[in-house]
This record gives C-alpha cells, sequence and structure tokens, in this order.
C-alpha cells in the first residue's frame, strides 16, 4: 500500500515537521514494517495554484492520503479533498491536526469524501492505521463505519517524546527552510485562546537525546532551528542545560528560537544569556496584554513588572533579538486599554512588536465564551476577530492601521533614528502609528506596492506636515537611517545633494589604504574596493562625517557599524 502524508504550508521556508514524525514514527512500528508500506512526503504552500497540487498528488497515486490541518492551510485542503476525490475515487482520505481536531464529526459531515479525523497527536494512531488495524479499535479517532454512519473512538492518551523518532536525519529535504524541533509538549498555563492549554500533560524529550539532536544541527550548520516548545523555559533545570549546552557547542553558525514566559526568567539564566555570543538565541515573548482584568479572564499569570524588568536587562546586553507580542480583542480591553498596552511594550524597544488580532480557536476556552463576550469572528479560517463588547469593528480596522505602520516603520528596523525623533512631537508611540495609518489611509497609499526608498520619502512628507519645525533634522535622520541599512551606489531623492567632494573621499580612502585607522580587517582590500563596501556622509545637523562599514554589520539588526570620522565647526 502507498501512503501519502501531506503538507500545505505557508511559505516555501516553512517545513511540516508533524508529517516527518509521522512517517518516521510509523517505519519504526513492527506491523507496519512487515505490511511493506511504502510511506512518501508531499509538501505544498497555500500560494501554489489547486490544480497544481492536484496534479502532484494525482501522478502519486497513493493508496492512503493524509493532510496535517491547520488554521492557515484548511481552506485549502478542504478544496483539494473536494477534488481529489473525483479523480482519485478509490483512495482513502485522513485528516489530522489541531484545526480538525476538535470538531471531527462536523468535518466528517462538510467532507463526504474524507474517510475519517486523526484527533490530537497523530504518531501512534497514524501507525495503527497504516498497519491496517481495525478501526474500531484505533484510539483518537472519528470515522464512517461500513455503513457511513459517523463514529468516534475515545481520545488516545499523550505518548511520551522519547518514542518520537529523530526526523533530520536526511538534511537535504530541508536546505533553505526552517528547521523546528520540540523539547516539549503541553503548556504548564491555559490561555482561554490557546488550544495548548487543552493539553493536561506536559512532557520533556530526555536531555541526553535532546542534546544528541542539537549536536546533529550545529554539525550540519544550520542556520535557524526554531523550537515549538509552548513555554521552553517552564522547567528551570531543562532550560538551563539547552542554553548551556549550545552555548559551549557554539560554532558561530546555528542560531536557536525560544517561546518563553519572560517573568520566569531567574537570576541564573539571565546570567547565562548575557554570556551568549549576539544572535545565538532568539526570545519570543507573548505579553498580549497589560490589562490585570484582561490577563485573569484570559486565565494568564504574566507578570508585566518582570516581563518589563527582564526584557529591558536582556536588551542592554544588546546580544538577544527579542520578539514581543501583543493580542487585540481579548475580553475586558477597549481601544484605550489596547493603546495603553501598546505604549507599555514599545517602550521596551524589542526588536520586533508583533501586533497579532484574536483567532478564535475550535474547542478553545475563547470559542465556547463567544457569546458572553460579545465575540463575534469571520467564518472562515483563521476565524480572526471582528468585533467584541468592548472594541467595535471599527476600532478594529484602526489597529489594523497601526498594525500595518508598525511593520513597515518599526519591525523593518530601518528608521531606527528616525522613529524617536517623530515620537517626541506627538503625545505617544501609539499616536505616532494610529496618525500615519490616516496619513497612508487619506493619500490612498495603502495598497500601493512602494519601494523601500518610497517609504522613506513618506515619512518625510509625513514629518514635514506633522512636525514642520523638526523636517530637516528629520530628513538627516532618515539619511542616516537608509546608509545604516542600504550599500546604495545610487542616492535615493528624499536625501538631496552628495556634500562630500571627490577630492575629499580619494584622500579619505587612500590615507585609509594606508593607516586602516577606521576599517581594521580591511587590509587585504585597496582603496576602490573599501569604497565600494562603505559609505561616507556628512551630517550637517550635526556637523559630522559618519563612516557606514556593510562588511562589519550589527548580527542581530544588520546594520553597518557606523564610525564618526571628524567634527566640522
Amino acid at each position: 500500500m502507498k501512503i501519502l502524508l501531506t503538507a500545505v504550508n505557508a511559505k516555501y521556508i516553512h517545513s511540516n515537521p508533524a508529517v516527518y514524525s509521522l512517517k518516521a514514527y510509523a517505519q519504526s512500528f513492527p506491523a507496519v514494517q512487515k505490511a511493506e508500506h511504502k510511506i512518501l512526503i508531499a509538501e505544498y504552500t497555500i500560494n501554489q495554484q489547486i490544480d497544481d497540487i492536484l496534479r502532484g498528488i494525482y501522478r502519486q497515486a497513493p493508496d492512503m492520503l493524509c493532510f496535517s490541518c491547520y488554521i492557515w492551510n484548511i481552506s485549502c485542503i478542504e478544496n483539494i479533498v473536494r477534488e481529489i476525490h473525483k479523480v482519485l475515487p478509490k483512495t482513502v482520505v485522513w485528516l489530522g491536526g489541531p484545526e480538525v481536531s476538535y470538531d471531527a464529526e462536523a468535518v466528517l459531515k462538510r467532507l463526504p469524501e474524507v474517510s475519517g479525523v486523526m484527533r490530537g497527536e497523530g504518531e501512534e494512531t497514524f501507525a495503527r492505521l497504516a498497519a491496517g488495524e481495525a478501526v474500531e479499535r484505533v484510539l483518537g479517532i472519528t470515522y464512517r463505519n461500513k455503513e457511513g454512519a459517523i463514529c468516534e473512538n475515545p481520545w488516545r492518551g499523550v505518548m511520551e517524546l522519547d518514542k518520537v523518532p529523530f526526523i533530520y536525519q536526511n538534511m537535504t529535504d530541508f536546505v533553505n527552510r526552517i528547521v523546528y524541533y520540540e523539547s516539549s509538549r503541553g503548556c504548564p498555563f491555559h490561555c482561554s485562546y490557546c488550544l495548548s492549554s487543552l493539553d493536561k500533560k506536559l512532557r520533556f524529550r530526555n536531555l541526553e537525546l535532546v542534546k544528541q539532536d542539537l549536536l546533529f544541527f550545529i554539525d550540519h550548520e544550520v542556520p535557524l532551528v526554531k523550537f515549538v516548545d509552548r513555554t521552553f523555559n517552564c522547567n528551570h533545570r531543562h532550560a538551563m542545560e539547552i542554553w548551556q549546552y549550545i552555548m559551549e557547542q557554539d560554532r558561530g553558525i546555528t542560531n536557536f528560537h525560544f517561546e518563553i514566559a519572560a517573568d520566569l526568567l531567574n537570576e541564573e539564566e539571565l546570567r547565562l544569556i548575557s554570556r551568549m555570543r549576539p544572535g545565538l538565541i532568539q526570545l519570543e515573548i507573548g505579553v498580549q496584554s497589560v490589562n490585570l482584568e484582561t490577563v485573569r479572564e484570559i486565565h494568564r499569570t504574566m507578570q508585566f513588572e518582570k516581563v518589563s524588568a527582564n526584557v529591558r536587562r536582556i536588551r542592554e546586553k544588546g546580544n538577544v533579538h527579542q520578539h514581543l507580542d501583543l493580542i487585540a480583542g481579548l475580553p475586558y480591553e477597549d481601544f484605550d486599554s489596547f493603546h495603553r498596552s501598546f505604549n507599555a511594550v514599545y517602550d521596551l524597544r524589542p526588536e520586533q512588536l508583533q501586533l497579532g488580532f484574536l483567532k478564535v480557536l475550535k474547542g478553545s476556552f475563547m470559542d465556547e465564551h463567544k457569546k458572553s463576550y460579545g465575540l463575534v469572528c469571520q467564518s472562515r479560517p483563521p476565524y480572526e476577530v471582528l468585533y467584541t463588547r468592548w472594541l467595535s469593528y471599527e476600532d478594529i480596522l484602526l489597529l489594523k492601521g497601526v498594525e500595518e505602520m508598525v511593520e513597515i516603520y518599526y519591525n523593518s528596523g530601518q528608521f531606527v533614528k528616525t522613529l524617536p525623533v517623530l515620537e517626541e512631537g506627538l503625545p505617544d508611540a501609539f499616536t505616532l502609528y494610529l496618525r500615519l495609518a490616516e496619513y497612508y489611509e487619506n493619500r490612498k497609499l495603502r495598497l500601493i506596492s512602494h519601494t523601500r526608498a518610497a517609504r522613506y520619502e513618506i515619512l518625510l512628507a509625513f514629518a514635514e506636515e506633522t512636525v514642520p519645525e523638526r523636517a530637516e533634522e528629520i530628513r538627516e535622520l532618515l539619511i542616516y537611517d537608509y546608509y545604516l541599512k542600504e550599500n546604495a551606489k545610487s542616492r535615493p531623492v528624499f536625501a538631496g545633494e552628495y556634500r562630500m567632494d571627490k577630492k575629499e573621499l580619494r584622500e579619505f580612502y587612500e590615507k585609509e589604504c594606508r593607516e586602516h585607522r577606521y576599517l581594521p580587517g580591511y587590509e587585504r582590500y585597496d582603496k576602490n574596493q573599501m569604497r565600494k563596501m562603505t559609505h561616507l556622509e556628512y551630517f550637517k545637523k550635526i556637523g559630522e562625517t559618519v563612516l557606514f562599514d556593510y562588511i562589519r554589520r550589527n548580527p542581530l539588526n544588520r546594520q553597518a557599524r557606523t564610525v564618526i570620522i571628524a567634527k566640522t565647526k
């Protein structure tokens, strides 16, 4: 029998560890080995044409076809399922994943082409189905019996992580793609909007196995390993041993991403983090809200004072990329309350501030209490909030504009000098992004695909209108920001005329070729090569000439190294 495990990812760079885990576990199952089943994996993306995905599956001609279902791909998968049954009518179709686990009966009623749904963790369940075990005896499934009636077996108990095989033996399948890894399953917290709260048993993979797996990634020079543990540092010893190990084994290439609770970080962990190579780890921290009533209602235990202190301390060291999250649409959070939450988190100056909108996931506490919250969400995945008792749809639209501006101007990391000055001319940071969103809306700029240089020009025009008395200062800061990120050979229009003459440039690089005062490590380059790898800019407002060095960039934000060359009277 040929079995095809199919993933439809959000982007090509993503991979789906679930299908690889199902395959690896099933192939270690004696009954599957005895049956000599052929288990294959096919990965596509939601951006591909449905016809191309259908063609790919049809060419494989599987006897059993399985899909891994999530909020971002379920619509695409349902379309595929309806069409594939027409061209492969004898193929048995199974679905699994969080998007179908908690309303499996409704899924089968909606999709008559589907034979059954694997609910919850799938390794053991899939292995037993692949081995040909009678469906009546397989735990964790909802299925159609021979008469076509929908039947539901009891849930399967969770499995120990040590039994899950390491799925990355062949790294050729993951070239130029994000590698995901789990050292734990489950979550100690019970956030009402999250399905992880339904997994009552928190389990950890044996640390010796984890170290063996991580060394494999380091040996194979994998650029980024993203841990999918829901709260990586919920167990102090587990987190410390892993962080200590990757620091000891670090070779300057492999970086690791962790989702943590910042208020759980203790002194020992903070000291260890402070000693890490810049960029070795990235930290994603879900704040969601600083409204205490909201935090209580969504069953979080987050202490923002501790979050704030620890995020600031990590930031002071400057060696860790921090990504902080907020969620709009939560209970008891109105527009003014979200305004305060935004400013509180923004004031921590993380490298990334993710303004997300509540997704009402099937099976979650939030889904069960929609009526009491006056919570109305979209009917289509990802079931995003439209309005609540506290937040109108008009408010949501305004926050969408703020989200877009934060993504363009803050998260891009391209305006680090300019934004703080703009903020000074307005009541607070939230107001800046709200006004920027209004500026885009009023001038019909939103739906245009702007070049990078155009974003600078738009921000300058906004500044000239909003804080005209500081417009020239902001123009120079924009020039600084532009060359901080861009080794541009053509000068952008907003920068105006270049203020350094050819003689001055020639003399600087000739002297630097002899002395290497400002560019140590450039000894093997001649003056022309050095000039191509750097940029000199005179800033009249501050009376300084700045050298931008693009070879020795900051590993966290990719900004050029800058050196002040001389003060000009």
